[in-house]
């Protein structure tokens, strides 16, 4: 596997690195502190084709690679320092897009695809339930036969861009009996459609500005034709988002370790204490040491997580490997730049503060750290 940047890549890169720093940044403190998502913002990625970057160009999308779609997350991550922004981006692409991409119908791709690449459409993923968490083969939400097609009814929690979603990829239990694998279905559903409503939106720790909360679905009837994939085929759509979530989106935390990275240096070599810059004693320099360890180990994991995507049958192994090892280097790396800045990383006009309560989340959302644990001992036969 070679990683090195072809000539289209590199251009890929810098133009994605510019156009985040001159298009994304601005006022960002003010919208984290209001809680404010950008639908002018959202428009003005799809402009660039982020939001449909392996979608085919006859559905609207860009057509790249999976490691061409890391390299350029990765950048986003980088340039833009609205982590909550980066993450709807990530989670509409990855837990929505790749899923009607990969399992739709050719109906359901010209119907839906266009208008989710170039920003028309916001994207969301429903599984997550109030009791069940990590445990979906608790799920409760129905789908029962009605008909030709299907009557819905239950709710999902803390689903990202759920507030402010046009469609969502919604699972729920057909056939009880056969469990997870066999008796459930994911179905491509309109918010307008009646029954869908978005419940409450929750206040959170960090990533402010991407809207999470519930959707709640009473007596919600939908055709046959809204199926996602096959009758019982749900557990195969969501492999696919979780595969493709798990490996592109913590590309786009590698970009922001390597921000962090060069922010803690610059303030290092500045910041003055007891007649030298702070970066000459060894426990600030080991600190910011150990961040490019991580960096470039995280980058790698990254990378080959994202190649193995189009090259092996299955890369649900390198993906949990990747989000747990990625996601755990971005909040050590974040608190460490805390730690490097001193009271000044408390502060909120640093902005650091704010990258370490984006960063906690980076170990809960797309499967917590315990879950990747979980399925790296699966398959090394634990």
């Amino acid at each position: 596997m070679d990683f090195a940047y072809s000539d289209e890549q590199k251009l890929l890169r810098e133009n994605t690195i510019k156009f985040a720093r001159a298009s994304l940044n601005a006022h960002v403190v003010e919208r984290d502190r209001e809680q404010v998502f950008s639908r002018d913002l959202w428009q003005e990625c799809a402009k660039v084709g982020i939001q449909g970057l392996p979608v085919p160009e006859a559905y609207g999308g860009t057509a790249l690679d999976a490691l061409s779609c890391a390299m350029v997350l990765e950048a986003l991550g980088y340039g833009c320092r609205d982590g909550g922004l980066v993450f709807s981006l990530c989670a509409h692409l990855l837990a929505c897009v790749v899923p009607v991409w990969r399992h739709g119908s050719e109906e359901q791709k010209r119907r839906y695809l266009p208008g989710l690449c170039d920003g028309t459409l916001i994207g969301a993923h429903a599984i997550t339930e109030p009791d069940s968490g990590s445990d979906s083969f608790s799920m409760r939400t129905r789908a029962e036969r009605d008909r030709d097609g299907w009557r819905i009814n239950g709710s999902k929690t803390f689903i990202s861009n759920g507030p402010v979603a046009d469609v969502a990829v919604v699972f729920a239990v057909t056939e009880p009996a056969k469990g997870f694998h066999g008796g459930v279905t994911a179905f491509l559903i309109e918010s307008d459609t009646p029954g869908f409503s978005a419940g409450q939106k929750f206040e959170k720790l960090g990533l402010r500005t991407s809207p999470v909360g519930e959707l709640v679905f009473t007596d919600m009837y939908v055709p046959p034709s809204a199926v996602l994939g096959q009758v019982g085929g749900g557990s195969a759509v969501f492999s696919t988002a979780m595969d493709w979530e798990r490996c592109l989106l913590v590309a786009s935390h590698v970009g922001t370790i390597e921000r962090l990275l060069e922010t803690s240096i610059s303030y290092a070599r500045t910041r003055n204490q007891f007649g030298q810059a702070i970066g000459k004693f060894q426990a600030i320099a080991h600190k910011i040491a150990d961040m490019k360890v991580q960096l470039e180990a995280a980058r790698l994991l990254a990378y080959r997580a994202a190649w193995r995507l189009e090259n092996l049958r299955n890369a649900s192994l390198d993906a949990a490997i990747a989000k747990l090892m990625v996601s755990e280097s971005l909040l050590k790396t974040a608190l460490e730049t805390v730690h490097v800045h001193g009271g000044y990383g408390y502060m909120v006009e640093y902005e650091v503060e704010r990258a370490l309560r984006d960063a906690v989340g980076s170990t809960i959302y797309s499967g917590t750290s315990e879950m990747q644990r979980n399925i790296i001992g699966r398959w090394l036969g634990l």
